[in-house]
């Protein structure tokens, strides 16, 4: 194929788009509340992780991935979240905030810890300034393992709770 635009523009409409089928919806980690199924507004928090999870969330909410059209959608407040998706270790200086984030989610709420780090404590288990995994400081409703998890178990955790 030659380098002209018209040439790429040709294989463009000739391609398609190129993705993967989304599949049937995988079976529920939790059942949520009435309230959440279908749609689940997130607020992401960062308790102490290493920012890897928050690169493959990004990828999960990006255009190859797409959660949102399952209906799972990042906001920026705690208080028009229906769920708080939770990474990395709790630190010392990230206990407080994570428990009134808590607390400032309405009811009923769900909390997601994603990521080895925010289940175990991961390879940050000893370090000095850890409180403990998220489990440990505010009870976990769904539970995303790996280290980081793919966008696609991401998005397949979230589809569990949302039911699409």
């Amino acid at each position: 194929m030659s380098g002209s635009p018209m040439g790429w523009i040709a294989k463009i409409v000739r391609v398609g788009r190129v993705v993967e089928p989304a599949g049937p919806a995988p079976a529920p980690a939790v059942k949520p509340p009435a309230a959440v199924r279908g749609s689940l507004q997130i607020r992401h928090v960062d308790a102490g992780s290493c920012n890897g999870c928050e690169v493959e969330i990004s990828g999960a909410f990006g255009p190859v991935y797409d959660a949102e059209r399952f209906g799972a959608r990042l906001v920026a407040s705690p208080r028009h979240a229906d769920a708080l998706l939770v990474t990395g270790v709790v630190t010392r200086n990230m206990a407080e905030p994570l428990r009134n984030t808590v607390e400032a989610t309405p009811q009923p709420r769900l909390v997601i810890a994603c990521g080895d780090c925010a289940l175990n404590r991961g390879v940050f288990r000893d370090a000095y300034g850890v409180i403990g995994a998220v489990g440990e400081v505010v009870a976990v409703d769904v539970e995303i393992p790996g280290c980081p998890p793919t966008p696609s178990d991401i998005v397949a955790a979230l589809r569990s709770v949302t039911g699409r």
